[in-house]
Formats: C-alpha cells, structure tokens, sequence
C-alpha cells in the first residue's frame, strides 16, 4: 500500500521522498502536518496528490484576515420556505483540507480548528457533527513573512503531529520539475491506488510494529529534556511522547521493518518536538533555534542499547 501511495505521488511530485514519507507517516497516524516554507515549491501539491491517491474529499481553504469561524465550520440560515432554520456546511467537512497560510488569520479564526484538530469534530449550537476517517488538517505557512501575520499560539502549534518543510530542489529536480510543468499537468489524470479497506489494514499492521521498552524510555527523555534546557521557556507536553512514538512505529512499518531502532526516533525528533518548544527572548536574540536544541538534546540523551537488536 506504502509503495503504491509513494509511487503515485511520484508521478506529479519530483523529489521531496523524505518530506512525502512524512506525509503518509501522519495518514497512518491520523495526524496533522504544518508544512512551514516559502511559496511555491509544492505545498498546495502534495497535499492534492495525497487526497488522490487516496480517493480521499479535498478542499483547500485559503485563510485570510477577514476570515471568521463561520466560514470554515458552518453556519445556520433561515429558510423562508420551510420556516426554520438549517445548518448549511462549512468547507472543513472534507477528510484532507489544506488550510493555506494559516497564519494570516486571526486568533479567534485559528482557534475554531482547535476541537476538529484534536477531536475530529465540530459542536454547532448544541449538535456534534463527526468528521469521516481519514481526517487529515495540511496547513501551510510562510516562515519568512511576518506583515499581516498572527503567529500560531502554543495551543494550536501543539494540535500538529509534525511541521515540516520541504526546501528547494536541486538542480536537477528543479531542471525535472520545468519539464513537467511545460507540458499538460498530470494531476487531474491521477487516480486513487488504495482503497480504505487497505489503509484500516495498514494502519493495524503499524500498531504491530515492535518498540522496546528501552525506546520507550529513550524517547520520554528526549522530551523531558526539552523541559529542562536553560534555552527553553515552555518544553513538550506529554503529547509530544504520544506523537513520537507512533510516528517512530509508522515510519518503520513504512519501510518494511518489523521493529523500531533508535534511528527512526531520531529521524522524526525535529519534526515531531521542535515547534512545541517555547524559546526564552534571550535565546532568539543569541540566535538558538528549536531545531538546534533538538539536535543538542539527541546528542547528549543516550542512546540505549537494545538486546534485540545489538
């Protein structure tokens, strides 16, 4: 199911193998990703071949300062005819939204995602509406841009499985990309490769994979080191763990093995508890940044040796 998934992608995406990987990783998971990069390298793409490959609904909402909560979750109309009110739909009812520049909105605009985030579900005046599995939330931001922007609050940052960025191509994906952009676009031939029958299989197939007692350990040390760095204000939340350690059995099931190794975790380390962590102001005028502390703590945590693997 992976292979076919990271293949279909494949055929409108160039490159970015690691970044796709990390996009099916948080499927399995039944996560969100904040994708923080500049305009124009694939955001919108990515996030519209993955709902393809999985014959999932799509709809990209484009958040602006004007947006209200309304507009994304619904609100009730009066029907003249009928003599009463409906609930008319907001566009979050889909199963893969890309929330684009999410950080353009405002707070209270922000904060009406925090209950579907997290419980997969809107309450309207009084009514729960369930979101259908698989319900995956792809926001976008631009990390250089700062006019007209409201950065995420702590609360909202920790609603995402992971944040991660997807860079410039090299030279020679780049070269691929204007080929391919010169002829006919291929996304609108793509079609879905797996049905959801195969992804609630994967999905069980993933809870299988093996993490050792002492990965388990190794992984609340990390975090807890996060909360006891001088540089660090506010530190992961025990979400964090949770988030780690199934995105560390995804990813290992995504390639084809039957356990965890330390590699895995450290692999996802940054992108999992990097943009959970609060800096001091001090530490952003010295120039620290999350992604190195997370690489300080990995080295100082130590690695444990698991008999099974050793």
């Amino acid at each position: 199911m992976i292979n076919k998934v990271l293949g279909n992608i494949g055929k409108v995406m160039v490159g970015k193998q690691d970044c796709i990987e990390k996009m099916v990783v948080a499927l399995l998971v039944g996560g969100h990703v904040l994708i923080e990069d500049v305009p124009g390298v694939g955001k919108t793409t990515i996030a519209q071949t993955l709902a393809r490959s999985m014959n999932c609904s799509f709809c990209r909402i484009q958040f602006t300062p004007d947006l209200v909560p309304s507009d994304i979750l619904g609100v009730s109309i009066y029907n003249q005819k009928e003599g009463k009110f409906e609930f008319v739909k907001g566009p979050i009812y889909h199963q893969i939204i890309l929330a684009d520049e999410i950080n353009r909105t405002s707070p209270k605009t922000q904060s009406s995602l925090l209950e579907v985030m997290e419980e997969h579900q809107v309450t309207m005046e009084g009514k729960t509406f369930r979101m259908e599995d698989p319900f995956m939330v792809i926001a976008t931001q631009n990390p250089i841009e700062y006019e007209g922007t409201f950065p995420l609050p702590e609360a909202q940052l920790d609603r995402f499985l992971m944040r991660i960025t997807l860079g410039y191509p090299s030279m020679k994906e780049e070269l691929e990309i204007m080929k391919k952009n010169g002829r006919e676009s291929r996304l609108d031939d793509l079609e879905a490769v797996v049905t959801m029958d195969e992804l609630w299989s994967a999905r069980e197939a993933m809870h299988k994979v093996f993490l050792s007692e002492e990965l388990e350990r190794y992984i609340v040390g990390i975090v807890n080191e996060t909360r006891q760095h001088p540089s660090v204000l506010l530190g992961c939340s025990p979400r964090a763990s949770i988030a780690l350690y199934k995105t560390a059995k995804a990813y290992a099931y995504i390639k084809g093995k039957e356990f965890v190794t330390p590699d895995d975790i450290k692999h996802l380390a940054n992108d999992v508890l990097s943009h959970r962590m609060i800096l001091r102001p001090e530490a952003k005028y010295n120039g620290i940044t999350n992604t190195g502390i997370i690489q300080e703590i990995l080295k100082k945590v130590r690695i444990p040796v698991v008999k099974q693997y050793a």
